[in-house]
């Protein structure tokens, strides 16, 4: 069955990864990089599980601090110029291989992150608690995602689905996609319904702004 997420990612990545060479994106320039490195390393996880990992800019900043990981990603393209920068080991395996249980090397990991990279209603629903088979006991799961409050006041605050056009983007960014959105209150049922005890939301802000560019879910999971 196609993906439209993925599909869209897929005919994107050449884009997406001068995006990030260029680091034209300036909240992760900025903060958001930064904030989702200091999050993980401060737990001192000795391997982390990198969901969605993209070009695997993250693999390697957490490489550089010592802890050893796995990205996966379901875009080939995004995998194979992970590949080449030779920090980290990656591996092409999409949110619904995970969901089946496909088997990882390196596993069990101390720690699993997806950063910005939940866009779906039902396969997030379906992953997080896949993700269980994969953490050690404990384990944790850290997620940076939009602010529930990054729409604005021009927008109802409710979970539901919005437009990707890419039309912010300076790279030649094509096929459009829609995402879905959660309000704060419907994260933290979401998570508790998958098993997750939330232990820690960092917001990090814009440094001139003071409006948060993202937020930071740090979540335990233990039987």
């Amino acid at each position: 069955m196609a993906d439209p997420v993925v599909d869209s990612w897929s005919a994107n990545a050449s884009a997406w990864i001068s995006t990030i060479e260029n680091e034209d994106l300036e909240s992760r320039k900025l903060v958001t990089n930064q904030a989702i490195v200091e999050t993980i390393a401060k737990y001192q996880p000795k391997k982390v599980l990198d969901v969605g990992c993209g070009e695997g800019w993250l693999c390697r900043a957490l490489q550089q601090q010592g802890i050893k990981t796995l990205g996966v990603d379901a875009v080939a393209d995004f995998i194979t110029y992970a590949r080449q920068q030779k920090q980290g080991q990656f591996e092409v395996a999409s949110y619904q291989d995970l969901i089946q249980r496909k088997l990882l090397p390196l596993a069990p990991f101390d720690a699993a992150v997806i950063n910005f990279a939940l866009l779906d209603q039902e396969v997030t629903e379906q992953l997080l608690p896949a993700l269980h088979r994969y953490l050690s006991q404990p384990g944790w799961l850290f997620i940076q995602t939009l602010h529930p409050h990054a729409l604005g006041n021009e927008v109802p605050y409710q979970s539901g689905w919005h437009n990707e056009d890419w039309s912010l983007m300076k790279q030649p960014f094509t096929q459009p996609y829609r995402w879905y959105y959660r309000t704060l209150e419907d994260w933290v049922v979401l998570f508790s319904q998958s098993g997750y005890r939330l232990r820690e939301i960092r917001e990090p802000l814009h440094p001139k702004t003071q409006r948060p560019l993202s937020i930071i879910f740090g979540l335990r999971y233990h039987i």
